[in-house]
């Protein structure tokens, strides 16, 4: 995939300052340097767990870009988040959703753990001997919280956890899963029925299905975990006893999304480039085929998608930095964004021709690999509902606004907090 590092496009300029431009650079350096080689053997070995890229990420403490300097993270915010998801996702897919998987749990930690937990846990996340996945979706209720069947009972001082998670981002890879579980008899409004732990992965019955590579992202573990009545002890609840809806679908909208919006982009964006570095490299009477009208007007349709997702993505995080409520713009630059790339992504297919179809070649790789940023963090249908919401002026949570108001030191990030 095209690893040549490129400046910020203008349009971009209201929203990063001069730290995320140089984050810009590094992650476009990192790219080219660490994940171009390896992104072709990721593909060629798809039930291979990617881990060396995981570890380079982590010596960069890029898995605590949000984390304050205080527990050893860059405290960059969420605009920088995305520099680097977005970057390295136009290389490689499958090493970005390494990356924003991981990030998804941090949120958890830093909106809902307590003082005492985030200064046992977030140094190790930050030195990279901790990585996280949040295990929410089920093999039957799939990504509708309220019917987790997973359930936590207090047994004395520990609550035993029995139940089953599946498309667990980064199962293979993580030292410990924020898991969501019944804690509340049947019948108990959902709001009020979940709590969040954190179960650390070497703990005596839980265990990781052997990793299958999936239809994109190979390299990337989204893989199943058994929970067989495992012992944690009361004080690694995150938040409080009841509140693990709150803990889901905060991290989901104030980091899942945002961060899928990333990943699309990184993608789009290959997408685009792919497509018009091959119509101007095929002659085609006595031009190229870039020459051709008809297919000038399909690759500036790719172009403007591109843009406008572009600046949805950057837009929608550069509020949340600045501590604004936005959780409307998060959903969007999330669905628009996956929905803009999928259609690019298809029109490069067909203005490839039978070239699209080559295994080895790279578009087909970009073809599959967008169709991995539809379901998490909430369908197309699920985000228009909750957009539906906003236009009808619907009381729902604004994640954004309570925790702008919460902690307003981080949601204002400073010079390098990028």
């Amino acid at each position: 995939m095209p690893a040549t590092p490129a400046p910020p496009p203008a349009a971009l300029r209201p929203y990063l300052t001069a730290g995320h431009e140089l984050l810009w650079s590094e992650a476009d350096a990192f790219a080219a340097e660490h994940v171009s080689p390896r992104a072709v053997r990721m593909e060629a070995a798809p039930g291979r767990v990617e881990r060396k890229v995981a570890d380079l990420m982590a010596e960069r403490r890029w898995f605590a870009v949000t984390v304050p300097p205080a527990v050893g993270g860059l405290g960059a915010g969420h605009v920088a988040k995305t520099v680097l998801i977005h970057r390295i996702a136009r290389v490689s897919a499958a090493a970005a959703a390494i990356l924003q998987a991981t990030l998804i749990p941090v949120g958890a930690l830093l909106h809902f753990a307590t003082a005492e937990q985030q200064a046992r846990w977030l140094p190790q996340v930050s030195d990279g001997s901790l990585l996280l996945s949040i295990a929410v979706t089920e093999p039957v209720a799939g990504g509708h919280i309220g019917g987790i069947e997973t359930t936590a009972e207090r047994s004395g001082k520990q609550w035993v956890i029995t139940g089953t998670k599946a498309h667990i981002g980064n199962s293979h890879l993580a030292a410990a899963h924020l898991v969501i579980a019944r804690t509340a008899a049947p019948g108990v409004r959902t709001s009020q029925a979940l709590t969040a732990f954190l179960v650390e992965s070497d703990r005596r019955g839980l265990t990781a299905a052997n990793h299958r590579p999936g239809l994109g992202l190979h390299g990337f573990s989204v893989g199943h975990l058994d929970l067989d009545h495992v012992r944690v002890p009361a004080d690694n609840i995150v938040g409080e006893i009841g509140q693990g809806l709150s803990v889901a679908q905060c991290s989901s909208i104030l980091y899942g999304r945002p961060n899928l919006a990333a990943v699309s982009l990184g993608i789009h964006e290959a997408v685009v480039s792919t497509t018009a570095t091959r119509l101007k490299a095929r002659s085609r009477y006595r031009g190229a085929l870039s020459d051709l009208p008809v297919l000038r007007d399909r690759v500036g349709d790719m172009e403007a998608r591109l843009r406008a997702a572009r600046v949805l993505a950057y837009q929608a995080v550069h509020l949340l930095d600045q501590g604004l409520s936005c959780d409307a713009d998060l959903i969007t630059a999330k669905y628009l964004g996956h929905q803009w790339a999928m259609t690019s992504a298809q029109d490069a297919m067909e203005l490839h021709g039978a070239q699209a179809l080559d295994r080895d070649y790279i578009l087909q790789r970009l073809w599959r690999d967008i169709q991995h940023t539809y379901p998490p963090a909430g369908t197309g249908e699920v985000q228009r509902l909750r957009l539906a919401a906003a236009a009808f002026g619907d009381d729902h949570i604004q994640w954004s606004e309570r925790f702008a108001a919460a902690a307003p030191a981080r949601a204002h990030p400073g010079p390098m907090a990028v």
